[in-house]
């Protein structure tokens, strides 16, 4: 194993102090890109799905490089509604805007000497992209209402789960900006293509569960194991994450098998584990993929409906005297409703499910954090 001269340890104790968990060849080959790029200035872009552990990877880069005392600010820039993302990123003067009643500093400001870590990159608004570019360019930015540029050290490191270059030609997204960001691009692989990496993220998410919380671990099969290593994780490293606690808190004390992983897993359709092609994100606009969803569930719960109906008339009304008699053909005239009743409804449920979490209901939409707060204003929710 090499040694990581630069910070006087071996590959597994730079993973294991940074959080950095797997022993996969796709996980070796990336922690040796980090040891090479984190102790320079170099601008990094760090590409993956949704929960591969991008921020991990970040603060691995920032806390193994000559930065590392100093503070690495984490900014998500799909969650800061565009009317004042320049005035978060940048600061303001004095009554630069209404509700401006004192100069603020910006998070670039904040970061001066350390790392900003710009999360969610392809949801910067055009307009700011210009203003990032002259940061990474020369260190200079301007505040909100002045003209007086301020001058900043700052090493920037990306992330997003889109394809930059589709959003290149698509239009929103810079060119020059994405050439200069991606100086070094860093990809995490998703979960399913490192499946050999699950026991050793199960063990420690359990152990940590188990600690932190005084909860009995009394261990896993090798079968329900295998489960876990053949599901396919949508949801990455932070879905595994989120099913050892559930499944830690309610069966605390036993020692899980196949039955108990099955319940976690969401299991209940067969399409779920069946191998697939998955479009990349930016083949889809979040529109699309709202509307899909909807329409999926509006046909469900139809479906749903007309079992319990039973019986319908050649015209598709309910016969409210005829006996209930089963029928492999039922005549269903569907409820019309519009895409954006549809759409209104479906983001209503998510914000219900996740007791008003705007952060977990866009992440189940597949949508924005931006996204969603323009939506619950446009349906007043």
């Amino acid at each position: 194993m090499q040694d990581f001269k630069e910070f006087g340890m071996d590959r597994k104790e730079f993973q294991k102090q940074f959080g950095i968990i797997g022993d996969s060849l796709e996980i070796q080959e990336l922690v040796q890109v980090v040891e090479h790029v984190a102790p320079t200035d170099i601008t990094v872009l760090i590409t993956g799905e949704s929960g591969v552990g991008k921020e991990v990877i970040a603060q691995a880069i920032h806390g193994a490089s000559r930065r590392a005392k100093k503070t690495m600010v984490t900014v998500n820039c799909g969650a800061i509604p565009e009317g004042i993302i320049e005035s978060e990123l940048f600061g303001h003067e004095k009554g630069s805007f209404t509700g401006a009643a004192g100069e603020r500093k910006g998070y670039f400001e904040l970061a001066d000497g350390g790392t900003i870590f710009l999360d969610e990159i392809g949801e910067l608004p055009l307009g700011t992209q210009v203003k990032l570019l002259r940061i990474l360019e020369n260190g200079e930015f301007l505040r909100v209402g002045s003209s007086v540029a301020r001058k900043v050290d700052v090493r920037v490191i990306a992330a997003t789960n889109k394809d930059l270059e589709q959003e290149v030609r698509n239009g929103n997204f810079r060119q020059d900006l994405f050439y200069r960001l991606r100086s070094v691009n860093i990809r995490i692989p998703p979960l399913r293509e490192r499946r050999d990496d699950i026991p050793l993220l199960f063990e420690k998410f359990a152990k940590e569960l188990s600690e932190k919380n005084g909860i009995v671990y009394a261990g896993i099969t090798r079968d329900a194991l295998d489960l876990l290593k053949g599901y396919y994780w949508h949801g990455n490293v932070r879905e595994l994450r989120n099913v050892v606690e559930s499944m830690l808190v309610l069966e605390r004390g036993k020692k899980l098998d196949v039955d108990d992983i099955r319940k976690y897993l969401r299991l209940d359709s067969a399409e779920r584990n069946l191998p697939m092609l998955i479009a990349k994100p930016s083949e889809y606009d979040e529109k699309h993929l709202i509307y899909r969803a909807l329409i999926d569930m509006k046909n469900d719960i139809l479906e749903l409906k007309n079992l319990l109906k039973g019986v319908f008339t050649g015209n598709g009304t309910v016969g409210e005297h005829e006996p209930f008699q089963s029928s492999t053909t039922v005549n269903v005239v569907p409820e019309t409703v519009s895409l954006e009743e549809m759409e209104r409804r479906m983001i209503e449920t998510s914000l219900k499910k996740y007791h008003g979490n705007r952060r977990l209901a866009a992440n189940e939409l597949k949508i924005s954090e931006r996204t969603l707060y323009r939506k619950i204003k446009e349906f007043n929710l």
